[in-house]
């Protein structure tokens, strides 16, 4: 008996502890750890420098609005911006790098050039969330095969991590996001296909091999 109450008591005491812990909480931080659990539920133990990650807070944004084209504010108005991060982005057919910012609004994920905007997904038709489980930052974001796209979306993020978790929890699609190990496919188009193969080397780059697959090393 004595047993008994000495471990109820315990479970109150730790429960008194965690209580006063998260009322303690700033708003701030509480939104981090709750973005940290969507991290470790999406990457613990399937990719690479997940664990490097975890003392890494992350930043509400890496961009703000202002340093937005005016002309894409005006093009995106009446969404609210959630994220923007600087991004390269691999053309789907020839794999050319080109420099490129990702911004997340609250409804949409838009892959912007300057003062143009390339792609639109809409989160609600978001068909899934792909990343390797090796180091590299690669992230294809697929979409449907519809005439609105031109096909998935092959990116490279320096923050994969923050990025994705971003992505994920803005669009409420957690459970389609997948961690790969070789090779994945994508969408270039036109009910075409392509496929990313996912090495380990010397030294980190990407580039198109002999075979017309986009290599990641």
């Amino acid at each position: 008996f004595l047993m008994q109450t000495s471990e109820m008591l315990q479970k109150i005491c730790v429960r008194n502890l965690v209580r006063k812990y998260c009322r303690g909480l700033s708003a701030e931080r509480k939104v981090q750890l709750q973005q940290k659990v969507v991290t470790s539920a999406v990457f613990s133990g399937k990719k690479e420098g997940y664990l490097e990650s975890l003392s890494q807070p992350f930043l509400e944004t890496r961009l703000k609005e202002n340093d937005l084209n005016p002309k894409v504010l005006q093009l995106i108005r009446g969404e609210n911006i959630k994220y923007v991060t600087p991004v390269v982005k691999y053309d789907r057919n020839g794999f050319k790098a080109r420099e490129r910012l990702l911004v997340l609004t609250q409804s949409s994920a838009y892959v912007v050039e300057m003062a143009k905007i390339k792609q639109k997904i809409e989160y609600s038709t978001l068909k899934g969330i792909s990343t390797s489980n090796l180091s590299d930052g690669i992230v294809v974001i697929h979409v449907p095969e519809d005439n609105k796209q031109k096909g998935d979306v092959i990116l490279q993020c320096e923050h994969i991590f923050e990025t994705v978790t971003k992505l994920c929890i803005l669009a409420n699609k957690q459970s389609v996001v997948k961690v790969v190990k070789g090779s994945l496919r994508f969408r270039v188009g036109s009910g075409k296909e392509g496929t990313m193969v996912f090495t380990v080397g010397p030294e980190p780059q990407v580039f198109k091999d002999k075979t017309g697959q986009l290599t990641v090393v």
